[in-house]
């Protein structure tokens, strides 16, 4: 065999790593930093996998080679040509099998320093199931709560910005976490997807040094937080944000101007709220945000949903050393002065 078998462990030592998998299969999910260099699409990989089950192995195979010599020698001429001969890539497949197998022998034969992913994406998914289930344990966690509005998210960034560790879940979610959390063109990653992501900030994180997160339900958007999280979490000191009705009422509106740029948005979005409010309640919020009254829409949905929901399960979830943490604004001179205090253990 001319090229080399590299572990999961040895990611680290890499010039480059080559995802030759499908193009769907690596937007699925894919190890951070991979390129996609596939060498079947995913039509030519049905078309091979229809051909295995309903003629033989050896006829796709027959023409599963030829498809993959074609891409390789594309991807050849395209985005290999000017790498130097030192260049050292690691080739991965979905278990380290035919499609990894050909890129890399061919690579190895120009003469580059080839290896293949021993048990490939597999492998990497297992890793990435195992740390999830470890990792967690070992942080020091300062959970940020508060009600709807009260800034978390925001006083997560200017605790990043002051110097603290942060782990931003709803940013590695592409989500808020409420039912009106759904940012605008900006899809969720795959569970998958999510799950390496927060692999990977977790293994960035000094366990010696406290971890600033915010309280999160156990699902955020589509996607779900690791079981060993979400203990640790709920296990951790909680920092209760505190603050005043019109300043959260301000805040959601800047923090949500993409709402009001667009209210036909938000009333599809609130009508996922008809499970728990009446049609006349839901007509009247409707009226208000195509009206443009957001300020009465979102302290009445303050009042009226998010606090009353917030209140009820208090004494289920972060209840652990809770300490009050009351703000006066929402503004961002008040979250960095803060964040300033916070990060410094004042």
């Amino acid at each position: 065999m001319l090229f080399k078998a590299a572990t999961v462990a040895q990611l680290s030592q890499f010039d480059e790593i080559i995802d030759v998998r499908t193009p769907a299969e690596f937007a699925e999910d894919h190890i951070p930093g991979a390129i996609n260099c596939p060498v079947m699409s995913d039509e030519e990989r049905v078309r091979v996998g229809t051909l295995y089950k309903q003629v033989s192995p050896f006829e796709a195979r027959k023409v599963g080679a030829a498809i993959a010599a074609r891409n390789i020698a594309r991807h050849l001429d395209e985005q290999f040509a000017s790498h130097p001969k030192s260049w050292r890539p690691l080739v991965y497949c979905w278990r380290g099998g035919q499609r990894s197998g050909s890129m890399a022998i061919i690579l190895a034969q120009i003469g580059w320093a080839a290896h293949q992913l021993q048990g490939g994406y597999k492998a990497y998914r297992h890793q990435v199931l195992e740390d999830l289930a470890t990792l967690p344990a070992q942080l020091d966690l300062r959970v940020i709560g508060g009600p709807t509005g009260s800034g978390k998210s925001r006083l997560l960034q200017a605790l990043a910005t002051a110097g603290a560790q942060v782990l931003d879940l709803e940013q590695l979610a592409v989500h808020r976490g409420s039912v009106l959390g759904r940012l605008p063109d900006s899809p969720q990653p795959s569970q998958k997807g999510f799950d390496s992501q927060l692999a990977t900030a977790i293994k960035a994180l000094d366990p010696a040094r406290p971890v600033f997160i915010e309280a999160e339900s156990k699902k955020i958007g589509f996607v779900s937080l690791p079981d060993a999280l979400f203990a640790r979490m709920h296990a951790s000191p909680c920092l209760q944000v505190e603050a005043p009705l019109a300043a959260r009422v301000a805040f959601l509106k800047q923090d949500y101007d993409f709402y009001l740029a667009e209210p036909e948005r938000l009333v599809t979005q609130l009508g996922f709220l008809r499970n728990v409010h009446s049609k006349a309640q839901l007509d009247a919020w409707n009226a208000m945000a195509r009206s443009g009254d957001f300020d009465s829409l979102v302290s009445e949905l303050l009042v009226n949903h998010y606090d009353p929901l917030y209140r009820r399960s208090q004494g289920k979830h972060y209840t652990a050393a809770q300490q009050p943490l009351s703000l006066p604004a929402l503004d961002d001179a008040t979250l960095a002065e803060v964040a300033r205090q916070l990060a410094a253990g004042v």
